[in-house]
């Protein structure tokens, strides 16, 4: 990437094509400190592990907003149960839909007449306010939100209605409640929080309701409405809000946008970019919609420890650092255009800018570059953070480009992108260059994208479906170029080629864009919908497509082909004279190719000085730097980096460091059993460790004077920590707990099912470790327990197992759905091993309610394990020496 040039010589004549759009970030307009209030979630959490810490943490979730402890809206997500996990992983707030206790939406809530119901609402909010009072401190961080979507729930005119009329014509019910479940709660808590009035949108009433609370002394705490709307509706709402403000003579109070974003938006970064910086610039929190399942963060996460792109995107998010600044976009406010947002921090010398949805080149602008604080010549890390589907994984973010470029006299540099995609968010980092730092190469050679709805299908069934997610069907999902082709099912002979081309022999990687809808009749009998692949009528595989909880739900199954030069047909196909039949029916939505040369292959690359930082700050004018910087780290002062691994598997981790001093090493949160890193003089120390698949928190912390970080590199490794492999069928069942070979995509087609519904029924294995300590037990498991709803969300079960080690207590294990018992994933858990022999039991019973007495009337808690296929028992960590 170059600075491109727009001047010609004196006198000469140029035709040029149109300027391109232009996205300025001037960096000495000050917009307020950054809030980071757009990483919050609706339903996202639904217990501790689903999703892990590690990706709640790391996605910097401010908020979540949740049922009622106990609640029957749906399975899991109860709010004094995810309460503690989310606040040890840097949540700040917890709001409990007090309504949640409450089956069905609108709320069946019991009584003969409005004053009954509310009556029995009123016995159930004291009931979850005392509940609220036995968590300690952590009672600190939760917020009362009594009523949802009043006027057209609780207060509106439908059968479950207070007396059907809706308070938005006449306001006396609603507000006489509001009243007094407000004074109920501070009653029985004067610290409490309640927020509220918690409508469907900002309607023009809710200035008569503020009037109101003042008038009674009952102003919530917390502002709270949703915004199922657009980017430029938050930006014009939260103003308007504060005008009512200003009127009635109240706050400003903290908001909370407790719903935004459709469908077509979640889980696509070039979408959501868009919404975070509209959040970002109102400097209120805001919660994601809940429109699918609970526990992955509203399409963010991908089964317990993976992350999507959208993911990634507010990982980005939330480092930025310091205070926001101007950004002026090439159509300002515009939804599905060119948007962003961007801080500088002086603490630590740097500035990000988040931006994306729009296709095509652009111009980026860096104006009022402070020579004080970059210098003369700045450093540029562009990155991009691809879409990945719903519930595609996805790796960090691609390096585009990082280079050296020095700033104009008037204070700018001008950053060109091209070929952007508009479902990606894109970043750049600009600390200060000219130190002599050796810019990185971009991570990926050559990539290229096909879409499935321009190949070539021959054979029968074929349909070419959509438009699906559009800006007029937001209620559709995202879809690489809106269309899917389907055809490759049970009994077809069809057959979809993708002519490609490539610049040069060697290996690639391919991604099969796919969905198969788990509940579809032709996908029940096996789960994941196996097609064939093919390169010009050769080199035969068979692949597993993903499952989904709906259709045109994306992940993708990954492969790798051998092409030369030139022109290839990349072929799926649902029969294979060597390989069999396709069994099932799936969709297609594009294909990706990566060249999978050196860079592709070559360590990851995570520079200390764009890590998480607690207490250091990075140093720009440290010669022998990897990059613009380094870190040095005093007693005390930690780097912490977010690092991927595609499988549960061993790595190699490479840290470099310009001496000064040595470091701890934790990994996910466990300080390592290993020598401290660093010493007096540059070096590298390699740690094995054992990484779970998706996200990794990888800590480093200074213990003795001050050493420098400059890196870590991570890359694949095998051989170190020994893997030792047992299957769930050679271990000692007791109970009903059996050996079943009804899932024939299990390792062996043999796993144990019925673990469970009491701890008679279990399964016992006895593992050996080579040395003791900190062992990664990794469970190749299934789990397709789906609970009825009664609205549109699917409610997928998070099944658990209690795991005990040589008959110590028990440890409660969340293991997500696979939207099938034979669909198989793999989850590892950290436990303390001795050397020789360890007994590992597995057991399950059902999860009573809160008070311990009564269970849940509706299957919500399962009192089964998953399908348990095998365990691998793997050292946690080794340092070389």
């Amino acid at each position: 990437m170059r600075i491109r040039s727009r001047t010609s010589a004196a006198g000469a004549t140029t035709v040029r094509a149109a300027e391109p759009e232009r996205l300025t970030v001037d960096l000495a307009d000050d917009t307020g400190a950054f809030h980071g209030g757009a990483s919050g979630s609706l339903y996202g959490v639904y217990g501790d592990g689903v999703p892990s810490r590690n990706v709640l943490e790391g996605m910097h979730v401010r908020t979540v907003s949740t049922k009622a402890q106990d609640g029957p809206q749906h399975p899991g997500a109860d709010a004094l149960e995810i309460l503690p996990s989310f606040v040890d992983s840097g949540g700040r707030d917890v709001y409990v839909y007090m309504t949640d206790i409450y089956r069905g939406f609108p709320y069946q809530w019991p009584g003969a007449d409005g004053p009954a119901r509310l009556a029995d609402f009123k016995e159930r909010i004291r009931k979850q306010v005392r509940q609220v009072l036995t968590m300690g401190d952590y009672k600190d961080h939760v917020v009362f939100v009594p009523f949802n979507e009043p006027e057209g729930n609780m207060f509106g005119t439908g059968e479950w209605s207070y007396n059907k009329i809706s308070w938005l014509d006449d306001p006396q019910y609603y507000f006489a409640a509001w009243k007094e479940v407000y004074r109920l709660i501070k009653d029985l808590d004067p610290d409490a929080r309640v927020a509220g009035p918690n409508t469907s949108v900002l309607y023009d009433q809710v200035k008569g309701f503020l009037a109101y609370a003042k008038a009674n002394d009952v102003v919530p705490d917390v502002m709270t409405w949703h915004e199922l709307s657009s980017p430029a509706a938050v930006r014009t709402n939260v103003a308007r809000y504060r005008q009512m403000e200003k009127d009635v003579g109240i706050g400003p109070l903290p908001v909370n946008v407790n719903e935004y974003g459709h469908n077509y938006h979640l889980s696509v970064p070039g979408q959501m970019v868009q919404w975070a910086s509209a959040i970002e610039e109102s400097k209120i929190d805001a919660d994601l919609a809940y429109w699918n399942i609970d526990g992955n963060l509203n399409d963010s996460a991908v089964e317990a420890n993976r992350g999507n792109g959208q993911w990634w995107l507010f990982n980005a998010y939330g480092q930025l650092s310091g205070h926001t600044v101007r950004v002026t976009a090439p159509h300002p406010n515009e939804q599905y255009t060119l948007q962003g947002l961007a801080t500088v921090d002086e603490d630590k010398r740097q500035s990000r800018t988040l931006f994306g949805g729009k296709s095509g080149d652009a111009d980026i602008v860096f104006e009022n570059i402070d020579p004080g604080l970059f210098g003369k010549t700045v450093h540029a890390s562009v990155q991009e953070i691809p879409w990945t589907g719903q519930v595609g994984d996805s790796a960090q973010p691609l390096r585009l480009a990082d280079e050296e470029l020095k700033v104009g006299a008037d204070g700018s540099v001008t950053l060109p992108m091209t070929g952007m995609n508009e479902m990606s968010a894109y970043q750049v980092i600009l600390s200060p260059g000219g130190h002599g730092a050796a810019p990185d190469t971009p991570s990926v050679s050559w990539r290229g994208t096909y879409e499935a709805e321009n190949a070539v299908y021959t054979g029968g069934g074929y349909s070419k479906n959509g438009p699906e997610g559009t800006p007029s069907n937001v209620g559709g999902f995202a879809t690489s170029g809106t269309y899917n082709v389907g055809g490759l099912r049970t009994g077809s002979d069809g057959a979809l080629g993708f002519d490609v081309d490539v610049p040069q022999d060697g290996t690639y990687d391919l991604s099969v864009f796919a969905n198969s809808y788990n509940l579809h009749d032709l996908v029940k009998e096996q789960g994941p919908t196996n097609v064939f692949l093919r390169v010009d009528g050769e080199q035969p595989q068979e692949l597993l497509l993903p499952l989904g909880y709906q259709w045109v739900v994306w992940g993708h199954t990954d492969t790798r082909v051998q092409l030369t030069a030139g022109r290839h047909r990349i072929t799926l196909a649902a029969a294979d004279p060597d390989l069999g039949v396709t069994k099932g029916d799936a969709i297609i939505d594009k294909i990706d190719l990566a060249l999978r040369d050196a860079r592709a292959t070559a360590p990851a690359v995570y520079e200390a000085e764009y890590a998480t930082l607690a207490g250091a700050r990075p140093v720009y004018t440290q010669r022998g730097a990897s990059g613009p910087g380094a870190v040095p780290l005093a007693e005390g002062d930690s780097a912490t980096f977010w690092v991927h691994s595609p499988t549960d598997r061993e790595a190699t981790v490479s840290v470099d460091h310009l001496g000064g001093g040595r470091a701890t090493v934790a990994l996910n949160g466990e300080t390592l059993d290993v020598p401290q890193v660093g010493g007096d003089r540059k070096g590298t120390d390699r740690i094995h460790l054992f990484l779970s698949g998706g996200i990794n928190k990888i800590t480093v912390t200074g213990t003795s004077r001050a050493p420098v970080l400059d890196r870590l590199r991570v890359g694949p490794s095998s051989g170190v920590l020994a893997t030792r492999v047992y299957q769930a069928e050679e271990g000692t069942l007791t109970g009903a707990a059996k050996v079943t070979d009804a899932y024939p995509l299990a390792s062996g087609g043999r796993a144990v099912t019925d673990v469970g519904g009491g701890t008679a029924n279990a399964l016992t294995l006895d593992v050996v470790a080579t040395r003791s300590g900190r062992h990664a037990v990794t469970i190749r498991y299934s789990n397709g327990e789906q609970a009825p709803a009664t609205h549109y969300n699917p409610d997928p079960i998070a099944r658990h197992a209690d795991l005990s080690v040589n008959g110590g207590p028990a440890h409660r294990v969340l293991f997500p759905t696979t939207f099938h018992f034979d669909d198989f994933r793999e989850l590892t858990v950290p436990v303390t091993l001795k050397k020789g022999t360890n007994r590992l039991t597995f057991t399950a019973d059902e999860l009573p309610d809160f008070d311990g007495g009564t269970h849940n009337p509706y299957g919500q808690r399962s009192p089964y394990a998953p399908v348990i296929d095998r365990l691998s028992i793997t050292l946690l960590a080794h340092k070389q020496h």
